[in-house]
């Protein structure tokens, strides 16, 4: 234990203040925006509220069919989308860790680029670990997003016939909200994957300089806020 604060120092010795900064403000941003966007979507229908709203009609909608082949193929539709990222960021975290096991020679590639930094190896091991754990973040958010279009393709192949809701022993409203809200919890973890996509984005730059690093992480959560809440497509789907 008398080695802990040792060991403390040496990690945050690891780096340069600068690089520390960058990193802080790439965390705290992404997690500031995370809640930033839930709060928002109470306020006032954000994009991915406004889509839920289509998502309750939908669900609605259902309980007027007595035949959901079309519902059932518009839901697994909609989970090919999660299962397709998932596949691709498990190439990508196949390609990191390749490059973790030759970082020697990727280290002295990035440092030809132009303005590129000169770091050590361990600094550029940390940059490709936390690429890493951005991939990682997204690969569970859209495994999960596809767990839970299952468990909405199963709550729409169970939806009662439409004589059961016509003769109120099931509550078309009850029904509609409870499956709107898995369909909704299934693009939220959709969107938080897409997400870390973005922000992915904004490590690249860390490879370049900590200051490119904190340029880039502020310009995608720019990015992310104008598609999110000032985009043509929210303006369409609140009309």
């Amino acid at each position: 234990m008398p080695q802990l604060p040792n060991l403390i120092t040496n990690l945050i010795t690891v780096l340069p203040w600068q690089d520390w900064a960058a990193l802080a403000l790439f965390i705290g941003g992404w997690i500031g925006y995370a809640l930033f966007a839930d709060w928002r979507s109470k306020v006032q229908r954000t994009l991915l509220a406004s889509t839920n709203h289509y998502r309750k009609l939908w669900m609605r909608q259902v309980t007027f069919r007595d035949q959901r082949i079309v519902d059932a193929a518009v839901v697994q539709n909609l989970a090919a989308s999660p299962s397709f990222w998932a596949s691709t960021t498990i190439l990508v975290l196949g390609g990191l860790l390749a490059v973790l096991g030759t970082s020697d020679k990727a280290n002295v590639l990035v440092q030809d680029l132009p303005f590129a930094a000169r770091t050590s190896m361990l600094i550029f091991d940390l940059k490709v670990i936390t690429m890493l754990v951005v991939f990682v973040y997204a690969f569970f958010r859209f495994t999960w997003s596809m767990r839970v279009y299952s468990f909405g393709a199963i709550v729409v192949g169970s939806a009662p016939n439409v004589s059961v809701f016509d003769s109120g022993v099931a509550d078309r409203d009850e029904y509609a909200d409870r499956a709107g809200r898995l369909m909704g919890l299934a693009a939220e973890s959709f969107a938080d994957g897409l997400r870390a996509y973005y922000m992915s984005f904004a490590v690249i730059g860390w490879f370049i300089s900590p200051t490119a690093f904190a340029i880039a992480t502020l310009t995608v959560l720019w990015v992310l806020y104008r598609r999110e809440f000032r985009s043509d497509v929210l303006a369409v789907l609140r009309a």
